[in-house]
């Protein structure tokens, strides 16, 4: 368990990393973990008075909730600073889909990065309408998820379909993510 001294110096580096254009977003994608990361970028365009050529968004997560990836993937692509992701680690569902919300040109996996790409899933009980409501939501972020992907590869929605999107998950290795389109370069340097 983490004592109040090391808390208080990951909150110290953490502030010392944002101050600096940088945010690591190491966890689960949801609405408390995605906030922050929100906050960071909106400040970063609309209140700070430092002129950044860049922000640097490092993304290590397993996935989760798609509408919290979905929000900030909007923030993203509303940024005037060009937002530059980098993979490290385990990039998988809504954290690949973040990640390859970067801006073109700007989005670099590590080497030993593995990525996972599958069809979106969820779970629902209830009434019929209900399901049927539940089932239109999945059918609409199905649909967006591929938009994403085609907007962020440059792969058609069968190129998409076949290679990142088929019913069985699909891991990656950095060069294949690059050759996908998932990334502009395979490097370790993550200076800005």
């Amino acid at each position: 368990m983490p004592t109040d001294n090391s808390l208080q110096l990951e909150q110290t580096h953490s502030q010392a990393l944002a101050d600096a254009g940088m945010y690591v977003f190491m966890g689960e994608v949801d609405q408390e973990n995605i906030k922050p990361i929100v906050e960071w970028i909106l400040h970063e365009n609309h209140v700070t008075k430092k002129k950044r050529k860049e922000l640097l968004l490092m993304v290590c997560s397993e996935g989760g909730d798609m509408g919290a990836a979905f929000a900030l993937i909007d923030v993203m692509h509303s940024s005037t600073i060009p937002v530059k992701t980098v993979g490290l680690g385990v990039i998988a569902s809504a954290g690949l889909l973040i990640f390859i919300a970067g801006t073109k040109g700007r989005r670099v996996l590590t080497p030993n990065t593995s990525i996972l790409s599958h069809q979106f899933s969820w779970s629902s009980e209830g009434k019929a309408h209900e399901l049927f409501a539940t089932m239109r939501e999945f059918e609409l972020t199905q649909a967006r998820m591929v938009a994403h992907y085609e907007a962020c590869t440059g792969l058609d929605s069968d190129q998409i379909r076949k290679h990142l999107l088929p019913p069985q998950d699909i891991w990656l290795s950095a060069e294949e993510a690059l050759a996908l389109g998932i990334c502009d370069h395979v490097s370790a340097v993550t200076k800005t």
